[in-house]
């Protein structure tokens, strides 16, 4: 692996982070649509972030780290996505796992923490393209007499293709359950292919990772217990992430909203006649767009607060607490909100100007894509199905952890 130097961030309020990170923010922002015209993946950005140390935030105090909290956390990210969506996604495995290891046992945390603070990132391969029944994975450990090795193939493998690890879900061979293997992108067997081809998040490395025979060392074995503190809290979290980048998507076509209108001299003879951006129509266009965004965010920093209270309710991997179980609900509550937000932000940026709007130079209509394309991973209406559920029969909804093949009359 690449050769880190420690990282030390001495502050972890918003006002301070935001100084520190911001002005790279800008930086990214300047051709983050030239960069999805053209497909150049950000591979320069994210180590320039990485080397600042946006990596790190999570690692706590106690570990060395700034110990930043979710909701500060999600403040940035949503900044972040405001100046490229992608960049801010592709974070989403490194910081689901970061945040992982706080349920971990000491002697994983004293392998990966140090990693991390040194710059280190883990990406994600959890999800198979098909083949495999729900709740089961084709992708396995196996052990062997030099210890255990990883076979298998991936899809939506988001942010592996820049990352030092990639965090693997697969089954252990001839027996039950699942677990995670965190295996170097580099090592030997591992190819990762760049195979994307949403219509959005174009810049994500969701693409595909082959797995033949990768040698796993200890601290790359880690289990997974369903019920868990741990496994509620990740598939909170890892939801969490994507909507700050739908806050993020909408604050962006509020951005880009308010500067066409600021800039554009022309008008039509059916207006009023003022310039657009002295006309009430067109202001108050922006205005229900500025909402939104206000609206998404403030969602999404609210659901933050309640998995700040989730992680402060345990010590340790038992079972999942009443106020973690309240982090699954307040998620899957934004998940129907939030995207409709973003998604309307970024429709209604079009009511804004006129036709030269939907000019492929402007790359506007990149906003509605990637909000579309972040807001179909995971079914809305199952999750709207859910929270019925939970304030009628006072049913628990379940965290995402497995997609697969259906099998009739089971669900697992």
């Amino acid at each position: 692996m690449p050769h880190h130097t420690q990282i030390d961030i001495a502050s972890n309020d918003y006002a301070s982070l935001s100084a520190r990170f911001q002005p790279l923010f800008d930086e990214l922002a300047e051709e983050s649509s030239m960069r999805e015209q053209r497909r150049i993946m950000p591979f320069d950005e994210i180590r320039r972030l990485n080397e600042a140390g946006f990596g790190t935030l999570r690692v706590p105090r106690e570990h060395g780290g700034p110990g930043v909290s979710i909701e500060t956390f999600t403040r940035l990210l949503i900044d972040l996505a405001q100046a490229d969506p992608s960049i801010a996604h592709q974070y989403r495995s490194h910081f689901g796992f970061l945040d992982s290891l706080r349920f971990q046992p000491r002697e994983i945390q004293d392998v990966w923490y140090p990693r991390i603070l040194a710059g280190a990132t883990v990406g994600n391969a959890s999800t198979e393209k098909g083949g495999n029944a729900l709740g089961r994975l084709n992708t396995v450990i196996s052990r062997t007499a030099e210890g255990a090795v990883l076979t298998g193939r991936k899809y939506y493998s988001t942010g592996t293709i820049f990352a030092d690890y990639t965090r693997v879900s697969a089954g252990l061979e001839g027996e039950d359950g699942r677990c995670f293997a965190v295996v170097a992108t580099d090592a030997e067997g591992v190819t990762i292919e760049d195979d994307w081809d949403g219509f959005g998040q174009k810049l994500t490395g969701t693409g595909t990772t082959i797995f033949e025979d990768v040698a796993i060392e200890p601290a790359g074995l880690i289990d997974r217990i369903s019920g868990s503190s741990d496994a509620v809290h990740e598939a909170a979290y890892f939801q969490l992430i994507l909507l700050a980048v739908l806050a993020g998507i909408a604050h962006a076509a509020r951005r880009d909203a308010a500067a066409l209108v600021a800039g554009r001299a022309r008008t039509f003879n059916t207006g009023s006649g003022l310039p657009f951006r002295e006309d009430p129509l067109i202001q108050e266009a922006v205005g229900r767009i500025a909402a939104k965004a206000y609206s998404a965010e403030a969602v999404v920093l609210h659901t933050a607060r309640v998995l700040d209270a989730g992680i402060a309710s345990v010590g340790g991997n038992g079972p999942a607490t009443d106020e973690i179980l309240q982090s699954e609900i307040a998620v899957e509550h934004a998940q129907i909100s939030v995207p409709e937000l973003a998604l309307g932000a970024a429709q209604d940026l079009f009511l804004t100007v006129g036709a030269s709007a939907t000019s492929t130079s402007k790359n506007l209509d990149r906003h509605w894509r990637n909000a579309q394309t972040v807001a179909t991973h995971n079914p809305i209406s199952f999750r709207a199905r859910a929270i019925g559920d939970y304030w009628i029969n006072g049913t628990l909804p379940e965290g995402l952890n497995a997609i697969g093949d259906a099998t009739k009359g089971s669900k697992a």
